[in-house]
Parts: C-alpha cells; sequence; structure tokens
C-alpha cells in the first residue's frame, strides 16, 4: 500500500526547511512589524540631485519590479501552475513563495505561527506593497551569507517595542532628525553598513526548491536562482557587490529625504536597474488589471532604464577570423558577459541567444541563423518547436537549422524536459555566459556548467566563441555579417506550457504573452563586418 500525502504541516518544513530553521519570536500584542511604503514616500521623494535628475526614492522604487513583487501576473501564473500539478502541497508553495514577493505579509504571518498565503493575501495592503522599504531596512546582518539565510531566511527583531524600532541605512543621522523620523513613522534610523553588502540581497535572490516526484514525495532539491554564487566564484567578488551594479550610487552628495534633508554622499538609487524590461512594459499596459500603484510615466522610464542598462552593460560581441574559403564563408562570433554573474542569471525562463545574418551586396539574406517570430519563439530552436527537446549547446553552426541559446533546461525525475519548477530535479543543460574569473572546473554543483558546453574549450570565461561554416551557393558579391546577442527574461517555451492550465492567472498571462510577444526581446549587444569572396 502507498503511504498516505504528507500533511501540509509537514510540506511546509521540507519545502521551506531555511525559512522554518529560523526561529521568529512573536511580537507583542498589538506591535506592527512593517509600516506600508506610502508612509517612506512622503519625506523619501521629491529629491532632485545637484545635476537637475529627478531622483526621488519612493517614487524610484514604485515603478520597480521589487515593489511590483506580488502584482507580477507571471509569478501569479506560475505559483497557480505550481498548485495545480501539486495540490496536496498548496499550502507550503504559496508559503514558500510568499516569502520573498509578499515578505512583509508573509513574515508577519510567521512571527504568529501562520503561514503565507498567495492568493487570499492579494487584498492585503501589506502583501501588494511588495518588496517594500521597511522590510529591506529592518533585515539584520546576523546571518549573512550562510545557508539558512537564503530562500527569504533573512533576519528581523520582532521583539522591539514601536518607537523602538531600528530601521537601518548608510548614513548617520543626526539626533533630531532621528527624533523626528522616530516621530512620525515609529522607527529609530541607526547607521549601518551591511545593507551594501551582496550577502543581503542574496537572502531572497538564492532560491533552492524542492523537486516533488509522481507521488507527491520529495526527490531531490534544485539549485534554482544563485547570482550571488556566481559571483562569488568570479572576480567581481572582489571588485563590485550586487548594489554596486544594480543601485548605483551618484557621484554628487544628494539629501535623502525632502524634509529636512542634507546632502549624503554615497546616496544609493533605488531604481533597482534590472534585467525585466519587457515585464515592467506589461505591468503598465495592463495597470488597471493588475492595480499598479506607480504612474505611467515612471513606468515608463523604469523601462527605458532597464533596456539602456541591458543593452550598455550586459554583454559584448565581436566577429573575426573571417575568410571565404571556396564556397563557404567561415568565421567566429566571439561573446563576452560583462555581467558579475551568469548571463542570463536567475529564473530559468530568462535566456539569450545569437542572431547572425549574412546578406550579399543587394541586402538578400543568404544565411540566418535565431530569427525570432512573432509569437516570441526562435527559429530553429528545438525546445520551442516540440517541449520534449531542446536545443544543444554548439561548438559550430553551419546550418539554419541551429541556434546557439544561452539557457538553462531543466529535466524532472525522468529526465523529461520540463519547466515545472517542483518538476525540475537538476539542469540538462546550462551553457549561461560565465562572469569573468569563473572557473568552470571548479564551481560547485549549483552554479556548474552542464552540458555540451562544459566540454567546449572556447566555452570559458567571459564568454564564448562559436564558429560558423556557411555555404553560400551561387553568392560571388561582397557579403556582410551581422550579428545580435538577444534576450528574453521569459521565453516562448515558459509561457506557452501554461495554456494547458485552466485557471485565471495562466490563462490571463497567456493572453499578456501573445498580445505582447512580439516585442519580448531586448538587444544586448550587436557588430556587423563585411568580407569580399
Amino acid at each position: 500500500m502507498r503511504a498516505a500525502a504528507p500533511t501540509s504541516a509537514i510540506w511546509a518544513t521540507l519545502l521551506c526547511a531555511n525559512a522554518a530553521a529560523q526561529t521568529v519570536d512573536a511580537p507583542a500584542a498589538g506591535v506592527a512589524l512593517f509600516a506600508a511604503s506610502s508612509e517612506c514616500i512622503a519625506c523619501h521623494s521629491n529629491l532632485t540631485s545637484p545635476a537637475g535628475e529627478d531622483v526621488s526614492i519612493g517614487y524610484a522604487w514604485r515603478a520597480s519590479m521589487m515593489a511590483n513583487a506580488a502584482r507580477d501576473p507571471y509569478w501569479q501564473a506560475g505559483v497557480r501552475r505550481e498548485i495545480l500539478d501539486h495540490p496536496q502541497a498548496q499550502a507550503a508553495i504559496e508559503d514558500k513563495c510568499s516569502t520573498c514577493h509578499m515578505p512583509m505579509a508573509r513574515f508577519s504571518a510567521a512571527a504568529t505561527g501562520g503561514q503565507g498565503r498567495v492568493f487570499e493575501s492579494l487584498a492585503d495592503g501589506l502583501a501588494l506593497d511588495g518588496v517594500s522599504c521597511t522590510v529591506c531596512h529592518q533585515v539584520r546582518s546576523d546571518n549573512f551569507g550562510e545557508h539558512d539565510s537564503f530562500d527569504g531566511g533573512f533576519r528581523i527583531d520582532t521583539l522591539a517595542p514601536p518607537q523602538q524600532r531600528q530601521i537601518y541605512g548608510p548614513h548617520d543621522v543626526a539626533f533630531g532628525h532621528r527624533e523626528l523620523m522616530r516621530s512620525a513613522a515609529q522607527f529609530v534610523p541607526t547607521q549601518a553598513d551591511h545593507l551594501k553588502e551582496s550577502e543581503f540581497c542574496a537572502t531572497c535572490h538564492t532560491l533552492y526548491t524542492q523537486a516533488l516526484g509522481d507521488n507527491g514525495e520529495v526527490i531531490g532539491e534544485l539549485a534554482e536562482q544563485m547570482p550571488y554564487q556566481e559571483w562569488q566564484h568570479s572576480d567581481f567578488r572582489s571588485t563590485q557587490s550586487c548594489q554596486d551594479c544594480h543601485m548605483p550610487e551618484l557621484p554628487q552628495d544628494t539629501p535623502i529625504s525632502s524634509v529636512l534633508g542634507v546632502p549624503r554622499p554615497g546616496f544609493s538609487q533605488h531604481a533597482f536597474r534590472g534585467a525585466n524590461a519587457f515585464m515592467l512594459r506589461m505591468l503598465n499596459k495592463y495597470r488597471a488589471e493588475l492595480g499598479v500603484t506607480a504612474l505611467p510615466q515612471e513606468l515608463t522610464a523604469a523601462a527605458q532604464q532597464a533596456r539602456e542598462f541591458l543593452g550598455s552593460q550586459s554583454a559584448r560581441i565581436s566577429i573575426g577570423a573571417m575568410r571565404v574559403s571556396g564556397d563557404t564563408l567561415e568565421f567566429a562570433v566571439s561573446v563576452e558577459n560583462l555581467a558579475g554573474h551568469k548571463l542570463p542569471t536567475a529564473y530559468p525562463s530568462r535566456r539569450a541567444w545569437l542572431h547572425v545574418t549574412v546578406s550579399d551586396a543587394r541586402g538578400g539574406v543568404i544565411f540566418e541563423s535565431g530569427a525570432m517570430r512573432s509569437d516570441g519563439s526562435i527559429v530553429g530552436n528545438d525546445n520551442d518547436d516540440d517541449a520534449a527537446r531542446f536545443e544543444p549547446h554548439h561548438l559550430e553552426i553551419s546550418d539554419s537549422s541551429q541556434v546557439q541559446i544561452f539557457e538553462p533546461i531543466m529535466v524532472d525525475q525522468h529526465g523529461r524536459v520540463t519547466t515545472g519548477l517542483l518538476s525540475g530535479v537538476g539542469y540538462v543543460k546550462d551553457n549561461r555566459l560565465l562572469p569573468r574569473g569563473f572557473d568552470k572546473a571548479t564551481a560547485a554543483v549549483d552554479i556548474a556548467v552542464h552540458g555540451d558546453a562544459s566540454a567546449d574549450e572556447d566555452f570559458a570565461a567571459p564568454g564564448d566563441l562559436i564558429g560558423y561554416r556557411i555555404p553560400l551557393g551561387e553568392a560571388r558579391t561582397a557579403l556582410e555579417v551581422r550579428v545580435e546577442l538577444n534576450y528574453q527574461s521569459i521565453g516562448f517555451r515558459w509561457a506557452e506550457n501554461l495554456k494547458v492550465y485552466d485557471a485565471a492567472e495562466p490563462r490571463r498571462f497567456v493572453r499578456y504573452y501573445s498580445e505582447n510577444a512580439a516585442f519580448s526581446a531586448e538587444r544586448l549587444a550587436s557588430a556587423a563586418a563585411t568580407v569580399q569572396p
């Protein structure tokens, strides 16, 4: 007889091991652990740098993915999909997924012996505030860098009473200003540097998920998101933190408050520059349906900043070793990762790929690899054409049916390709571009290279070198080679696989994706070169 499925309490222990290992003391009756962002925006907005730039902390934050973590329609669709796939684990799944997307509501529940609830919490103001001011700025450094800090295992003092709760920041605040904030917001501003450490970001941006078998049993653990560990294994660990790239400091001293503010050095911008311009545009377009509070112009600006960030600080490509040998054009494409972690990193729906065209003197296309269709799929990609297959890592490309895609591909316990996070037991392919200084031979299993790229000598930090051998046929004119490195935060297969789920959230996101897929890609880098036959 097969054993009965575990109870929800056991699931909570299995799926939320790190969070459960952390003791959360219950606050005194009536003590609110957090405050809504609206209480912070009042004083920490309407800020202008000496260069005349609007650097309002509150306004920049509310147009970020951090602020909209709970409203993210793809996240909601993904949570619903996992619940439908593993209904016996619903309570544990919602608790796990709310830990970093609804941290204030979930932490408050945990402090009183409860669990996070994703869909029930969508009417809760603290839940909808996403990753907000008073959660980040109350995080202590007690367990930074330790395994129990990951998966949302951050620590917050729950025992301090109102008007004695510390709110951390990098600046020393004078007594008068400190008392003003204590009176207005019930928090005491306290100088501390740990919010500038990469380990702070790692508390939520390192994520392990438990793999569930056919009968709902836990069968393994998947290293789902590892940007911190990738950074640790790179040269960037001693030169740049996460915040240096994603929250860059202003060069001039700038006030952090519009009320009695004084110019401060090292003003960290709160736009949280990242790679999800696609979702920022989606949040803006469907703002009424999703309850988005950021102004349209703020989200437009945030999406544009993300696009500029991706296009200037992600990658560099070049074309070399070009020659025509008989009726064959040969050249090599070098791709360099400029980021401090794998490119792309984090959530495994992300992918980057090479779009290569060869044209004759009249502009006629002789060869093309990696074109994107209007539905967001890539021509020649085996995984987009067939959910059971995946495109291999290529050492050389000689046919238009081949395309070099830098991506992770998960498989379940039976070796089947999957986009189900709780079905994934490991990676059959991970050829995401490595950051400078990353040694793939010594990388831990959680951040290892998987598949054919592991044995490819030309795939090494900080990038990849791919050969192209293109048959020219009758073409004997000057030839132009154009190469683009393109990127999607949500690849076609990750949206397409949601179509089979008959629930509101997957149906909504499938509609959103189909209406916007043609604009789902961003160009990270490009290069062009010509050769005479």
